[in-house]
């Protein structure tokens, strides 16, 4: 596989050399692979959102490198280009909606891509499906009438429709129903499933992301203090506590019997594994 992302030495600095200088991200060092899924996870002001604006272009590193999709964004004329390969879902972009309808607002970014109108429409489509709406149903609606989970799935489907390499979502289960959810854990898989494509997504909740995750990176206080693979993340309980970071229910559940010394498997990854790997524990017993 090819990396996609590459971070080098990242550090970011707002408003530096005035009485409100604050270093967000200090060393941050990690590669991603085409097709991988990474969750980012860490308290509110560890720099998970700046360190996603940065993947963008949107911010531009103080110190060290960020190369995305082959893009260096610190060169003005590759940085204006990586928004059609790098797709950032803002937290709240419900409330960055804009246009008139929802046909409109989704087919904003296609059209800047220069698509004729029936690509434009195709992805339109395409993208509405995705996040549950039945197109011919739907497009004509005003966003402002719909609700505020619903308004989200247009604001989705508004970066889908540009068919980006990288998808970067920034707290996309906040708000969203039982259906939102799990149509946003769907769209995840799908693209796990395709290979070719690369998702990142921030969450407060390190359930959120326990089950399709390949790379888990945990910051604190602008610092990167775990990268790498989810079940590597197990072993790090010390690091869990002092980030408040809580397993998924059904992983507690298994990790406190193999603490009593119970063979059971602990690198399971969703509540039906769990549910086998009980269930084998209770019929070996």
């Amino acid at each position: 596989m090819s990396t996609v992302i590459d971070i080098q030495n990242l550090n970011f600095i707002y408003q530096p050399g005035s009485p409100y200088q604050r270093h967000a991200l200090i060393n941050i060092n990690f590669t991603l692979d085409t097709g991988e899924f990474l969750g980012i996870v860490g308290s509110n002001g560890s720099g998970k959102s700046t360190l996603v604006q940065h993947l963008n272009g949107l911010l531009s590193p103080s110190a060290g490198k960020v190369i995305v999709c082959g893009m260096d964004t610190a060169s003005k004329e590759l940085k204006d280009q990586l928004w059609k390969k790098a797709g950032l879902v803002f937290q709240h972009p419900e409330q960055q909606i804009f246009e008139a309808t929802i046909y409109q607002e989704v087919a904003y970014g296609p059209k800047n891509l220069g698509l004729s109108g029936i690509e434009i429409k195709n992805r339109v489509y395409d993208a509405l499906e995705k996040v549950g709406f039945i197109p011919e149903e739907t497009e004509h609606l005003a966003p402002i009438t719909l609700s505020g989970g619903m308004r989200r799935r247009v604001a989705i489907a508004g970066i889908l429709a540009l068919q980006p390499q990288v998808l970067i979502l920034d707290e996309p289960m906040a708000g969203l129903d039982f259906v939102g959810r799990n149509l946003m854990l769907d769209l995840i898989r799908n693209r796990r499933q395709k290979g070719n494509e690369t998702t990142v997504m921030i969450s407060h909740s390190l359930k959120d992301i326990w089950a399709l995750a390949d790379k888990i990176a945990v910051l604190d206080k602008g610092s990167l203090v775990f990268y790498g693979k989810v079940e590597e993340l197990l072993e790090k309980t010390e690091l869990l506590r002092s980030c408040h970071l809580e397993l998924p229910d059904y992983l507690q559940v298994v990790c406190s019997l193999a603490a009593r010394g119970l063979k059971i498997n602990t690198t399971i990854r969703s509540i039906e594994e769990a549910g086998l790997e009980i269930t084998k524990l209770l019929q070996e017993a």
